[in-house]
């Protein structure tokens, strides 16, 4: 046969798994990852990485301090050989590090080895995360990818502690490709459906988008337990099952980062901005946490209140005292105090109800199985491993909210731009306790940059450069102008 009839497709045999196989193969990794000893995962992969012809990338991809995704395509061979010196230039990754301490690793962690569905990622390539290495090649401190594993695994090991997390992430699907990085305060972003709770035709674009995402996020191992519009027009919600939570911080990126690549593919843009369109609810990530011990759950108590443990209501009482200075964390845009508006079932109240939506941590209804707290004034924006770390460490290391039985109780409320959340931020010892002082201030620097092309103020129409230069919003030309 002669070559030059050989066509393109003929050449290039690329690895593509049908779903329902990819789902089985996700679904096996997933359950060895804590289980199976971290050297024989790593053994297996190489092994099977070595044996697959069909590959032509290993994906790795990282955080930076403000949860921007990051990922970067290896050759399998030079990463097989070479997966001990990833070596890249963290001052070019902004976020990261500075010039004088450019030269950062990359520590494979083979335990987080994923098969991707190849109409998303394209045929040929498995993903794994990676944590950030230093020179001396320990965890880099900014790396809360790392430094999350890090402190869970401490408590396992010392107090034989799992802490269980989920998040109920919102996101809006609007019209056009790259609808944020052409964002225009006159016209704002341009909804593709008028729909709302449960709301919509079974294949319109809102509903033909979930299930295209569903069913992604399904193969690659989410084990998603449903899927729906949400309240505001345009708007959805597709919730995966609990897990432990470094690996729930690592879904929450690679479910924005598949939604996002499924609308681009249906010519449209997902965004989870908090709060792209004025007058209408805004996205949450609601962040469910419960912590467990000897294969029980440990915030589950028959006779507790609402069956709560004193370990859960502590955990409570250490996230409402020190609600004011995590609020930076929790809502680290300028586009994020514009949801925490109370006329929009805004979470901006310091307190817990198991009822009153408007209280920042609600406690719903569960049993020894499901008992938890769900924290509700999280942003979809934020560094997921930073919040997770930070309210984890918080529940743990905190102060308990003292109160004054003798006075009426006054609601607090948290702070309603960021102007007041960085000053929080920046004066609180607490946050220096548990970020360090260093990562503090890395971290504030950001938000201050940011923070000074807006008005305390952000009056009722949604601004060009709280779009522009959000931190999600990949736009690199605009650095040069920071």
């Amino acid at each position: 046969m002669n070559n030059t009839n050989l066509s393109q497709s003929n050449l290039k045999v690329f690895l593509e798994i049908p779903y329902d196989e990819l789902e089985e193969l996700n679904l096996k990794a997933r359950a060895k990852r804590d289980t199976v000893d971290p050297k024989e995962q790593e053994a297996e992969y190489r092994a099977y990485l070595l044996k697959e012809k069909r590959l032509k990338a290993v994906t790795l991809c990282f955080s930076d301090i403000e949860g921007r995704f990051h990922m970067l395509d290896y050759d399998k061979k030079f990463l097989l050989e070479s997966a001990d010196n990833l070596t890249f230039d963290g001052s070019s990754v902004k976020g990261l590090s500075r010039l004088a301490e450019s030269d950062l690793r990359l520590g494979v962690d083979w335990t987080s080895f994923l098969w991707l569905p190849s109409d998303v990622f394209g045929p040929g390539k498995v993903i794994m995360f990676a944590n950030i290495l230093s020179r001396d090649l320990n965890s880099y401190p900014s790396d809360y990818r790392g430094q999350l594993q890090l402190y869970t695994r401490d408590l396992l090991r010392k107090k034989g502690m799992i802490v269980n997390a989920a998040a109920e992430i919102e996101g809006f699907l609007v019209d056009g490709i790259n609808a944020e990085q052409n964002f225009e305060t006159k016209t704002g972003f341009e909804l593709i459906s008028t729909g709302g709770y449960y709301n919509s035709l079974p294949l319109d674009r809102l509903k033909r988008f979930i299930d295209t995402a569903a069913e992604a996020h399904r193969a690659m191992g989410f084990r998603n337990e449903k899927d729906h519009p949400e309240v505001a027009p345009s708007q959805f919600e597709l919730n995966f099952t609990y897990t432990d939570a470094l690996r729930a911080a690592d879904q929450i990126q690679l479910y924005k980062l598949v939604c996002r690549q499924v609308a681009n593919n249906m010519g449209m843009t997902a965004t989870f901005l908090p709060k792209p369109v004025a007058g209408i609810n805004g996205n949450g990530m609601h962040v469910n946490l419960s912590v467990s011990k000897n294969g029980k759950n440990a915030f589950f108590e028959k006779t507790g209140d609402d069956k709560l443990s004193l370990l859960a209501r502590d955990f409570i009482s250490k996230i409402l005292n020190h609600a004011p200075e995590l609020c930076l964390v929790l809502n680290s845009s300028v586009n994020a105090y514009r949801r925490l508006d109370p006329n929009y079932e805004a979470p901006n109240q310091i307190k817990v109800s198991s009822v009153d939506r408007g209280a920042m941590i609600r406690i719903p209804e569960g049993n020894e199985k499901s008992a938890r707290i769900e924290i509700r004034s999280v942003a979809p924006d934020a560094n997921p491993y930073l919040v997770l770390y930070t309210l984890i460490k918080t529940g743990f290391e905190g102060q308990v909210l003292e109160r004054d039985k003798d006075k009426r109780e006054r609601v607090r409320f948290l702070p309603d731009n960021i102007y007041d959340g960085i000053k929080l931020f920046k004066s609180s010892d607490f946050i220096n306790k548990i970020l360090g002082e260093e990562n503090k201030e890395k971290y504030v620097s950001y938000k201050e940059t940011v923070a000074s092309r807006s008005p305390r103020e952000l009056g009722k129409f949604i601004k060009e450069h709280e779009i522009t230069f959000h931190h999600e919003v990949t736009n690199q030309i605009l650095w040069s102008r920071f």
